[in-house]
């Protein structure tokens, strides 16, 4: 059916969104290419939240691999009955879909957290490492001319700003892909439930014994 389909089409977009994921929060670590200000603690606390690598990406690997694999799952015929095994693979890939959602939905919480408050940085006012911007609530990000309050690492604010939107745009595409699957999978586990019912109403009605032939 198109349910199955449908299914493997998204878990093969989960898979490219969670490399992606996977890449944009490991480029969080190294601002300008330099890893110097991972070792040295210096980045902000949101970046070592994993929420790219955990949230939006290996959390995101399982129900992927499922919604791929799905389309010719059928629970190991569940006792003999194909389309019974079928619609249980169907409805148990809501499952996976809501590991999905947890991990997508915390992947875009934190990169909006890390927009909001701002980078962690030197700052050339206070002359101290401090988050400049955390009592903006995002409003700095309006704000282009005090972005070079931040003296380290350089060109911090553009860096957070791209790689923490770039996961907040990825996360909210996986987690309307993984509630999209929530709704196809309820919809497919009963569609093939009634496909069932039915064959066995017609195996029934037009058997041998009762002499009746189909139309």
């Amino acid at each position: 059916m198109c349910f199955g389909k449908c299914a493997r089409c998204i878990g093969y977009k989960l898979l490219i969104l969670a490399f992606l994921c996977i890449v944009a929060n490991i480029l969080l670590y190294f601002p300008n290419g330099e890893t110097r200000f991972a070792s040295e603690y210096q980045l902000s606390k949101y970046v070592a939240c994993l929420h790219g690598i955990i949230g939006g990406g290996i959390l995101i690997f399982l129900p992927a691999a499922v919604f791929i694999g799905l389309e010719y799952d059928n629970c190991c015929g569940c006792c003999g009955h194909e389309n019974c095994g079928k619609s249980c693979a169907m409805l148990s890939s809501g499952l996976a879909a809501f590991i999905g959602i947890l991990g997508s939905g915390y992947c875009f919480i934190i990169s909006a957290l890390g927009l909001s408050h701002g980078p962690y940085c030197l700052s050339a006012v206070e002359q101290n490492w401090v988050y400049p911007f955390t009592n903006s609530s995002g409003g700095y990000l309006l704000e282009r001319d005090r972005w070079s309050e931040c003296r380290e690492p350089r060109n911090i604010v553009e860096w957070n700003l791209t790689l923490f939107s770039i996961l907040l745009v990825l996360g909210g595409i996986e987690l309307i892909l993984c509630s999209i699957q929530v709704i196809n999978g309820f919809l497919g586990g009963i569609c093939w439930v009634c496909c069932n019912q039915e064959e066995k109403y017609f195996a029934r009605t037009f058997a041998p014994e009762n002499g009746l032939k189909p139309l």
